[in-house]
């Protein structure tokens, strides 16, 4: 057994997981030890470029960096990304394998489970520590069989797990007691305490259950997290809520609105701009009524002839065409870039039916999907303002045509994406645009802002990892962590 792991599960999807792993990895970094984070499996179509070239869930990059690490494929060595309600691209230890449906896949685990532990004896053999994060959880019976997410993964490794639950949900107690009634013997034994998360209000009022809880299932609660307001934490999959700390109406607000696509994927690039103090973003879902904005923005898509067939049926096409006419401004992003030519093709059917769809036709260009995936990270200069830029390419599509000879940025590799020549439509392939703080505020005068103010978004998000880490010291029991991190399980 390597004696430095320890897995974190949750009770539901979005218990808090990803938060505590992030956490627990900045404070034990502050405490001078070697520690990397780990996902066997993730399901999520918000991911980055790893230094090695590959690719991964986004919320292993926001560990790494809570690490001081760049992120690494063996950080997550399976990435599915949805493309359909049943199925996925299967992306090994950062690289596309191919489209699979949830049968094939379920099949296909126990050859995936190589990867898994390849991948995590790697970091296991660099660094002291290994702190692996769990997926949806361990009580789903359906997907017991060959897991590689959760206990399957616990067992193969023989690490402690702690279970963590959202009290916000409602009904903590249950969700914690079911789901160690549906654990083997071995499991629940593998459960060496709880951390309750998303706690408002008097603990005192609380403790009555927290008692009742030890008592009936013989383990410790390490502690209960608050609901920690304003913090920021980058979305592993579903879309966030907007800034809790922001105010309705700001003077000088730039406002943006993006569609929701049935697909939608890397939506933690907007991120930068729904934190900034001087913009009002809005996700606008199915159903939902377009409303006038400064700037619309076409996100990237898992799935972009389907995804464009959705926008024509919910009236977007119509309402961005209105919105060029009155002097607005539009981006669209990787899949969105696409969406602006005039055809994509998908002669492989790589991500549905064989064949071409029209695009929306600002642009004169055409693009071809294909297998080859491309990953790199990029750097170079906006063309319309000489600002520094930096980021990320992740797409399989190849873009030609006349509009490329006007691109919006000059990058390390060569040109990049287009601008119209009327100055109101701009495309990039490039992820990540509006992190760096000069390129942000260049986009957002661009956009229309006028005497755009400093927003530092890295210095943000590591005050955020900052706050994890000091609510590990102000809410959780120290030593018992410090004692699951040598821990053997005795079966």
């Amino acid at each position: 057994m390597n004696v430095g792991t320890l897995m974190i599960q949750g009770t539901t999807s979005d218990a808090g997981k990803s938060l505590l792993v992030t956490a627990l990895c900045r404070w034990i970094r502050h405490r001078g030890i070697s520690v990397a984070p780990f996902k066997p499996q993730n399901m999520a179509l918000n991911s980055v470029v790893t230094t090695n070239g590959g690719e991964i869930g986004r919320a292993q990059a926001v560990q790494a960096l809570a690490c001081d690490l760049q992120a690494h494929t063996d950080m997550n060595p399976v990435l599915l990304k949805p493309n359909t309600d049943v199925g996925a691209q299967v992306i090994i230890q950062g690289h596309v394998l191919g489209n699979m449906d949830a049968q094939d896949y379920h099949t296909y685990k126990g050859i995936a489970r190589t990867a898994v532990l390849e991948s995590y004896r790697r970091l296991s053999d660099t660094y002291d520590l290994v702190i692996v994060e769990g997926a949806g959880s361990p009580a789903e019976i359906n997907l017991r069989d060959n897991d590689i997410a959760n206990m399957g993964f616990a067992e193969a490794v023989d690490c402690p797990v702690i279970l963590i639950a959202d009290i916000d949900r409602g009904g903590v107690f249950a969700h914690i007691v079911g789901t160690l009634s549906l654990l083997s013997e071995s499991e629940r034994k593998r459960v060496m305490g709880f951390v309750i998360n998303r706690f408002r209000g008097d603990l005192a009022l609380l403790q009555s259950g927290l008692d009742w809880l030890e008592q009936y299932t013989g383990k410790p609660v390490i502690g209960v997290l608050p609901y920690l307001i304003g913090l920021h934490l980058e979305a592993e999959d579903a879309l966030p809520c907007e800034r809790p700390d922001k105010t309705s109406v700001e003077i000088g607000q730039l406002t943006i609105i993006v569609p929701v696509l049935p697909r939608i994927s890397n939506h933690t690039d907007f991120d930068p701009l729904r934190l900034h103090p001087q913009v009002k973003l809005r996700f606008i879902g199915p159903g939902e009524a377009i409303p006038s904005a400064d700037l619309i923005i076409l996100p990237g898509s898992k799935s972009v002839c389907a995804d464009l067939a959705w926008l024509r049926k919910e009236g977007w096409v119509d309402a961005i065409y209105k919105h060029l006419r009155y002097g607005g401004k539009l981006i669209g992003i990787c899949g969105g870039f696409q969406m602006l030519g005039k055809k994509i093709h998908d002669p492989l059917g790589l991500e549905g039916t064989p064949g071409s769809a029209d695009g929306i036709g600002l642009f004169d260009m055409e693009t071809r999907l294909s297998s080859r995936k491309q990953l790199r990270n990029v750097s170079g200069k906006l063309t319309f303002s000489d600002t520094q830029v930096s980021g990320y390419e992740i797409h399989a599509g190849v873009t030609s045509g006349p509009a490329l000879a006007r691109p919006a940025l000059d990058l390390n590799h060569g040109v990049d994406g287009s601008i119209s020549l009327d100055q109101l439509v701009l495309g990039t392939y490039v992820h990540g645009l509006f992190e760096g703080n000069a390129a942000c505020d260049s986009v957002l005068a661009w956009a229309g802002l006028s005497e755009v103010h400093e927003f530092d978004y890295h210095g943000l998000r590591q005050s955020s990892i900052e706050r994890l880490a000091s609510a590990v010291d102000q809410y959780l029991d120290t030593d018992k962590l410090m004692k699951l991190l040598n821990h053997r399980v005795v079966m």
